[in-house]
């Protein structure tokens, strides 16, 4: 698994450099930053190294390591670095705060990797590391440790974080890799989620989720998320502050959700969603437990068809049958139907005198007999439902099948990934949840 780099790719940032709080257009970028969305390569003469006071000496330690204001220091200057979130006044504590907080994780996690001797990061692996994450802003890597070095960063200081990072995430992946794998079973479900779900509204967003507990409450959580937008709205790429910032599992993504379902989400985040036009970028949502902001990066309307697949089961009656001809035909449909699948259907409906079979094929759920679309909707499928009355008789229907029309089938291949994917990120989140909450850290004043 490779390391989640901070630095946009020119594709994506591209596409996201551009942000405006909805009905505000976005100012120009700061001059002199750092610009991946530009696929250029670091500027010869950086701004000046942020000035902020910082107290010296040792400022935590987590367990038995230390963590000093000349740690802190360098993390904030590396967090600033790689999202260009200016520094302000007002932002300061905001990137104080989440400078810690990512130095108290990486003690734990050194901490941790060192149970495991057979799992070292060689100086190989780091070099080619921080050679790609020069490459995505068309730089060498000697340029883009200049770069850094000369806005106050020690290149060791990037080298650790590196290391930490590309070492816990084979972590994970080996320790994890069982547990995350994803079912038949679960892929399924989520295709035919999908597939229902294409008839509906959906949006394509990134996230960014504050944490209050991480932060230091809910009111510093709005906070913090008020200077976020603040930032982007000045040039900041998104994905470079969803990946240092957000607490959302997609953070490691740079905060891409992908397409999120219209009803899916909580209700305060829907009506968020509803108002975003495409290109435009919330004001902080506040939600139980954190904040939210979102970037609408695009949106689409369902489609109009959704196709069903079914089969019949049938007892012929003419429309002037009596309720007792009518009783007679439902009670030898329902006995039989807990005996009938897909599978079985045809072949029973032959065997049997007075029944007759069908496999109606796929149709689009309009087209069909006002008496089937209700069952066709909202039927699971696989399941046969109770009988149906039409002019031509009594009808036991089979769900088969079911679809969008005008959408491509998920690959399931993709979809086993995605579900993978944030498998593991949930455990090895759950994972450095354990590790703080076993953990003895102490904070000096």
């Amino acid at each position: 698994m490779r390391f989640q780099r901070y630095l946009t790719g020119v594709a994506i940032a591209a596409l996201l450099a551009g942000t405006a709080v909805a009905q505000t257009p976005p100012p120009p970028a700061a001059a002199g930053t750092l610009n991946p969305a530009a696929g250029q390569a670091p500027p010869a003469a950086p701004a000046p190294t942020p000035q902020f006071q910082m107290a010296e000496g040792v400022l935590a330690t987590v367990n038995d390591s230390v963590i000093t204001g000349f740690d802190l220091r360098q993390r904030m200057l590396l967090l600033i670095a790689m999202t260009q979130v200016q520094p302000t006044p007002e932002n300061i504590p905001a990137i104080q705060q989440e400078a810690l907080n990512a130095l108290i994780d990486e003690r734990l996690q050194v901490q941790e990797l060192a149970n495991y001797e057979d799992l070292k990061v060689t100086d190989e692996e780091v070099d080619q590391e921080i050679a790609a994450m020069a490459q995505e802003v068309g730089a060498t890597p000697q340029a883009y440790l200049s770069y850094l070095q000369a806005g106050g960063i020690r290149p060791q200081t990037l080298r650790e974080q590196v290391r930490t990072q590309i070492g816990w995430q084979q972590l994970v992946g080996g320790r994890f890799q069982g547990r995350a794998r994803v079912s038949k079973g679960a892929v399924d479900a989520a295709m035919r989620q999908i597939s229902e779900a294409a008839s509906k509204k959906q949006y394509l967003i990134g996230e960014i989720y504050i944490e209050a507990a991480r932060v230091g409450g809910q009111q510093a959580a709005m906070n913090g998320a008020a200077q976020l937008v603040q930032q982007m709205v000045q040039g900041a790429p998104f994905q470079a502050v969803a990946q240092q910032f957000s607490a959302a599992p997609s953070a490691s993504r740079g905060g891409d959700a992908g397409w999120v379902v219209a009803g899916t989400v909580n209700p305060i985040l829907q009506t968020a969603m509803d108002q975003l036009e495409v290109g435009q970028l919330s004001r902080p949502i506040p939600v139980e437990g954190g904040v939210y902001i979102i970037y609408m990066r695009d949106k689409r309307d369902g489609t109009a068809a959704s196709l069903v697949q079914l089969k019949q089961v049938m007892v012929e009656l003419p429309e002037t049958a009596s309720e007792a001809e009518v009783a007679a035909a439902a009670q030898r449909l329902e006995a039989i139907r807990p005996q009938l699948t897909c599978d079985t259907m045809l072949q029973r409906a032959t065997s049997e005198q007075g029944l007759l079979g069908a496999d109606l094929g796929e149709a689009d759920v309009q087209n069909l007999a006002p008496q089937f679309q209700q069952v066709a909707r909202s039927a699971p499928v696989g399941t046969v439902s109770t009988p149906v009355r039409t002019p031509l008789g009594l009808h036991l229907l089979a769900v088969c099948g079911r679809r969008a029309g005008g959408i491509e089938a998920p690959d399931p291949r993709v979809i086993e990934n995605q579900l993978f994917r944030q498998n593991l990120a949930n455990l090895a989140r759950r994972y450095m949840r354990d590790l703080r909450a076993d953990a003895l850290i102490e904070y000096r004043q």
